[in-house]
């Protein structure tokens, strides 16, 4: 028994160490450099871009290390009111929509779940007409402002309240990844269906809910579209409305600087520096907050959205 195990191991080996074997590891190796190349090279370059001489960026010398090392870009980000207002603003909508966005999802998903639940087929039929057909901008424009929520908070975080897609996969986990076992002892020691879901099913939830939760964070991070049609006031976009400015109209950013007053060519082509740096540096205000956030949840994604978008 022995011996016939030791031979196994040994015929094992002999296969895995085979050219074959051998020249797909050292494809796969090159693919996945190369990728990984491409993917983290153009972050790469911004940040290396935002502590470089605009100078050097502009004539293309900027390109694995930074050239003409300086923390004008950020000095300047610092002054730069419109930022710090939409660094404000997107904190409140990440934190205050997404938990509107969890609610609504949860009270969505779980009674599609529920196999006792009567009318569970044609109300599932129904919400997946939503993900096909939308109502179009213009009468959602028009319902917004005939709800009076133009120009307010509300605009940002209400319209968007519920994806179904979302909502399709933490009923999927719920169906699949709760024992019906445990619905029925709950019934059996008196719990009634809110009970349920919030002492036991969501608890046991934790992995779906922290992927979801993530995907609604990083879209109300991210969303600059809807600031864009129903905000006006300065005083309510977001950071990623305020970093588009910043990105598309580098020439009127420069002439809102702190030394504007200045018009000697020497002292606007030093403006326009500082405004090309300005972009390199408020990309990576708005990028840094969900790189700290992501690696609290990536343990969760493989068992949370595997199996809640798999199975059922």
């Amino acid at each position: 028994m022995v011996k016939q195990e030791k031979m196994r191991k040994r015929k094992n080996k002999i296969i895995s160490n085979s050219p074959s074997d051998k020249a797909f590891d050292i494809v796969n190796i090159f693919i996945m450099v190369v990728l990984l190349f491409i993917f983290v090279w153009p972050l790469w370059f911004v940040i290396i871009s935002s502590f470089s001489n605009p100078f050097d960026v502009w004539k293309g010398n900027v390109l694995l290390w930074p050239s003409g090392f300086t923390l004008k870009g950020y000095t300047e980000m610092f002054r730069y009111e419109p930022i710090w207002i939409g660094y404000r603003n997107n904190i409140f909508y990440t934190v205050v929509g997404t938990l509107i966005n969890m609610v609504m999802t949860v009270l969505c998903a779980y009674p599609l779940s529920r196999k006792d639940w009567l009318p569970r087929k044609f109300w599932l039929k129904y919400c997946l007409i939503t993900m096909y057909i939308s109502g179009g901008l213009i009468p959602t424009y028009l319902v917004i402002r005939n709800l009076h929520m133009t120009n307010t908070i509300w605009a940002i975080m209400i319209p968007g309240a519920l994806s179904f897609y979302n909502a399709l996969i933490v009923r999927s986990y719920f169906s699949n990844s709760i024992p019906n076992d445990l619905q029925e002892a709950a019934e059996l020691d008196g719990a009634n269906p809110m009970q349920y879901l919030v002492r036991v099913v969501l608890p046991l939830s934790k992995p779906v809910l922290a992927v979801v939760c993530l995907y609604y964070a990083v879209g109300h991070w991210n969303d600059y579209y809807t600031a864009l049609i129903y905000i006006s006031d300065r005083r309510l976009i977001p950071l990623q409305t305020a970093l588009r400015e910043v990105l598309i109209s580098s020439a009127s950013i420069a002439n809102l600087l702190h030394n504007a007053d200045s018009n000697t060519a020497m002292q606007m082509q030093q403006r326009m520096e500082l405004a090309q740096s300005l972009k390199y540096t408020s990309i990576i205000a708005g990028i840094i907050p969900m790189m700290i956030v992501y690696p609290f949840v990536q343990k969760y994604f493989v068992k949370g959205v595997m199996v809640g978008a798999i199975k059922g």
